[in-house]
């Protein structure tokens, strides 16, 4: 059985205080303690060596070999994935914060805390849960499974499920066919079946011989078909991010009939990212999944029905007042009100050598889940913008290094100060600016890839096991009728932006209304939004009021 994971408690005075604070974590962790900086990077390289992990370290503001800035650096280079918590003492709290606190905007630890006075300081043990929790998620092989995979190989198809499953908020872990956990898989099959690979058993369901992602989304979270829907509801999103979440809550909260459709897994783009920090209300920041499944845990807690891993296909607009009808391989859905909120995808980087290799070294989007397989590797990602920037950092918690390549000579152009910041300090992340990948390739891996200065032409070539594309976005309109008014690129028109041609008695549409009256649209898919979480989320909740003013007349 494998070690627990370590807790690590450093202080020169008040040890047993943190001791005390940490009692409860004893049955399940390794909890350690330490009384310098030296002598809890002993402790971390004892228990890393030993092939365990180092979940957590907690540290007072104050210690006797080293300033606790400095500390967390050497602790970071012998467990890098690793949270890092000050617990100040109560007689150094106020002191020491506004020199400390900085360290927080640049990633250097996760979170500033008074150190626990008594027992039962449950807001103290919220955030110890929610930093380990965070480490949980992020591990190799998580401790808790809710669903077992079983692949003799790590190929394209096998990761693309577990990356599906670990933004659905599923812990799951895959197993060799002939390991304990793969026999017992394999032995829930009907009796004389044969096995097909990758073989997926969710927690309390029938193994699935999964072919596609669709497979197993159908098998846990049902096809639109499947959905007891009578008749037309009143409101649905096409699109689980962030926009599409917030409209869910808020139609359900205030009693529309809702159903989501979601084509990948709930949260969108955003459930990729590893860490948002600037989100209101989450100090210690929040994962891209953790802030999607809260949203539909609420969503579903008001009615709303979900349906994962159907791409829509079509919408028909209804006659005037009647329902439009969206529709999907899986079935269709019948609504007087539909959000368009699917969100859009990453630009292709179209370098038809690289494009061979996608699920094979090369990624679209963060792919946290192939962020494990970098470990000890040198990796590359592409693009400047917050979601490169937060890719950058997770992937620096595995990878030996991480470069980030971008076409702009600043990375403070397009990235949000605080993440500019955190990869500043990061020693596993480098920018290198004014690049452009132009070539790569591998024997059925990713093994190189070509750059080249876009100053200079010069062109260089360079050993790497991973490429991450976060290159900009394509809206995800190609579902969407002609009668939407589209702009040059794409996006959705709404409000004062749709053609002149579309506005009754010289009035445009509501701010969020497309040009097919009780069509709306929110979130990165709508020509002129924000393009940050917190501005889709503030749309997806708007609307909900014209979403009401559309249906007033048959609610009345």
């Amino acid at each position: 059985m494998a070690a627990p994971p370590a807790i690590v408690l450093v202080s020169e005075h008040h040890l047993e205080d943190l001791r005390g604070a940490f009692r409860r974590y004893q049955d399940e962790y390794d909890v350690r303690t330490a009384s310098s900086a030296a002598e809890a990077e002993a402790v971390a390289r004892e228990v890393v060596g030993a092939g365990g992990a180092v979940a957590l370290l907690v540290t007072e503001s104050v210690l006797p070999d080293a300033h606790v800035l400095a500390a967390f650096a050497r602790w970071r280079a012998v467990a890098p994935n690793a949270r890092r918590m000050i617990a100040a003492h109560w007689q150094r709290f106020i002191a020491d914060a506004p020199a400390l606190r900085v360290g927080l905007a640049t990633g250097k630890y996760d979170a500033y805390l008074l150190m626990p006075r008594g027992t039962r300081d449950e807001e103290f043990h919220h955030a110890v849960t929610d930093l380990l929790s965070d480490w949980g998620s992020t591990v190799a092989d998580p401790e808790v499974v809710s669903t077992k995979i079983v692949s003799p190989v790590r190929d394209r198809l096998t990761l693309e499920i577990r990356d599906f499953l670990d933004r659905m908020g599923m812990p799951n872990r895959v197993y060799e066919p002939d390991s304990e956990g793969g026999r017992y898989a394999l032995s829930q099959l009907p009796p004389g079946q044969a096995p097909s690979y990758p073989l997926v058993l969710p927690l309390g369901r029938a193994p699935i011989l999964a072919t596609s992602v669709s497979d197993v989304a159908t098998s846990v979270f049902g096809a639109p078909g499947d959905l007891d829907v009578a008749g037309t509801v009143d409101v649905c999103v096409v699109g689980a991010g962030p926009a599409g979440l917030a409209a869910a809550v808020y139609a359900a909260s205030e009693g529309l009939s809702t159903v989501v459709l979601e084509a990948e897994a709930v949260g969108g783009q955003a459930g990729t990212s590893s860490m948002i920090r600037n989100y209101l209300g989450f100090p210690r920041g929040i994962s891209g999944m953790r802030l999607a499944q809260r949203a539909r845990n609420q969503a579903l807690r008001f009615g709303t029905h979900f349906v994962t891993g159907w791409t829509v296909e079509a919408l028909e607009p209804g006659p005037v007042g009647g329902p439009h009808v969206v529709r999907t391989a899986g079935g269709d859905v019948s609504a007087r009100a539909v959000v368009i909120a699917s969100g859009v995808a990453y630009r292709k980087l179209r370098v038809e050598p690289l494009e061979q290799l996608v699920g094979s070294g090369v990624f679209y989007g963060a792919a946290m889940t192939a962020a494990r397989e970098m470990e000890g590797r040198d990796v590359f990602v592409v693009g400047g913008g917050n979601s490169a920037g937060q890719a950058a950092v997770h992937l620096s918690r595995f990878a030996r290094s991480v470069t980030i390549l971008v076409r702009r000579p600043d990375l403070a152009e397009t990235m949000s100060q605080y993440l500019v910041g955190e990869i500043r300090y990061n020693p596993r992340i480098s920018v290198r600016v004014c690049s452009q990948v132009v070539d790569g390739g591998g024997d059925g891996h990713l093994e190189w890839v070509g750059l080249e200065d876009t100053r200079t032409g010069e062109r260089t070539r360079h050993d790497t096991h991973g490429l991450f594309l976060l290159l900009g976005a394509e809206p995800h309109c190609d579902w969407v009728p002609p009668q939407v008014a589209l702009d040059e690129n794409g996006f959705v028109l709404t409000g004062r932006d749709t053609p002149r041609a579309h506005w009754a008695d010289g009035v445009p549409p509501a701010s969020l209304a497309t040009t097919v009256p009780g069509v709306f649209a929110a979130g990165d898919v709508r020509a002129g939004s924000m393009k940050r979480v917190a501005a889709a989320a503030g749309e997806g909740a708007s609307v909900v009021a014209l979403i009401h003013r559309w249906l007033a007349p048959a609610e009345s």
